[in-house]
Formats: C-alpha cells, structure tokens, sequence
C-alpha cells in the first residue's frame, strides 16, 4: 500500500513539474514570439485571401476535442481533399513552406500549452479518423496531453519528405501512424520530466 503510495505521489510530482513549466514558458515563448506570430498571420492572409489563422479539431487528453491552432500554410484547391500532406503538396503556399520549414506555423500552439489542452512534450495530437483502430494499451496515448514536440516527431521531422516519395501516401503514414503509436506508448510508460527538456533541445538542435 506504501509503495503504491510512493509511486502516486512521484507521478503527481512529475505532472506538477510538466504542467508548471508548460504554463511558465509558454507564456515567456508568446511574449517573446508575439511579433513573428503577427506577421506571419498578415503574410498568410494576404496569400491565402482567407484568416490567416488554421484551426482543426483534434483529440487530446481524455479523448476531448480540441482547436489546435496554426499559422494558415495552405490554400483550399477544389477537388483536393486529403488530411495527408506531402513536401510537394500544391495547396502549401510560397510563405507556407518558409513557415512550415522553420516551424513558424506551430508558434501558436503556444496558447494550446498555455490554457492546458496541449503540452510542450507528448504524442502529436491527430484528427479523430486516426483513431479509430486503437487497441487496448494504445489508448494510454490520451492519458496524458498532445504535444507540440517529443520522441515520435522528432523521428519523424522529414515526414512530409517522406510521404512525397510513396506511391499511396495515405497508406504509408497509417504505417507511420502505427510506429509513432508504439514510441508515445514507451514514452508514456517510462515517463520522467528530464526526458521532457532532453527532447525540447534536440527539437532546437
């Protein structure tokens, strides 16, 4: 019962330190990249003629719905409808890809980690049809809140590179999908706050 004790006071610890540093340096990263986020949101406006900003829902922590929010990096092209996107996607526009190359489009994720529907470190959050295929231990990955970054993305980082050379892209990142599954759950289980800060300098790396 002790022991049981012990290890529930450890994983609340680690919660505590995970979440308090989420809410300190998403606010000190929103100051700071405040400017980059407004002129990109201008950029993206006038080349995209719509609100420069992307909001889809995805599923976070307890399977809750959620806005994620991006810089806006592609244009609507009727007839192509795919949540799949490649390097050579026609819809990403010339501003979208600069954006996207230096991950300018994920800055306003910031306010995601600062209001608590994501974290700076944990399992890219998907849209709802990724998870429909789930089993058992794979539904441990809504235990806790998506991240911006962590060990699947970073293996990951040349993802749309590697889908633009597959024949059936849609296919092969259900086959990603799958990988990415198995890495969150092993990072989910071994959960240490130092893995955290470990994985936020190799994404600057």
């Amino acid at each position: 019962m002790y022991y049981k004790e012990q290890v529930v006071s450890l994983a609340l610890y680690q919660e505590f330190l995970k979440r308090s540093f989420d809410i300190v340096f998403s606010f000190i990263g929103i100051i700071i990249t405040f400017p980059v986020m407004i002129i990109a949101f201008i950029i993206a406006s006038l080349e995209t003629n719509s609100f420069g900003l992307f909001m889809q829902t995805r599923i976070g922590k307890e399977y809750k719905e959620f806005k994620i929010i991006k810089i806006k990096t592609m244009r609507k092209i009727r007839g192509y409808q795919t949540n799949v996107t490649t390097k050579n996607d026609p819809r990403i526009t010339r501003s979208g890809r600069f954006f996207r190359k230096y991950k300018i489009d994920e800055l306003p994720q910031l306010f995601n980690v600062l209001i608590g529907k994501m974290s700076f470190v944990g399992p890219r959050p998907d849209v709802k049809e990724m998870y429909e295929d789930l089993i058992d231990e794979q539904w441990l990955i809504f235990f806790i809140r998506p991240g911006i970054t962590g060990p699947a993305t970073i293996k990951y980082k040349n993802e749309e590179e590697l889908l633009a050379n597959v024949k059936d892209p849609e296919s092969y990142n259900k086959l990603i999908f799958q990988d990415k599954l198995k890495i969150n759950l092993n990072y989910i289980k071994n959960y240490k706050f130092k893995n955290d800060l470990k994985y936020i300098i190799k994404t600057f790396l």
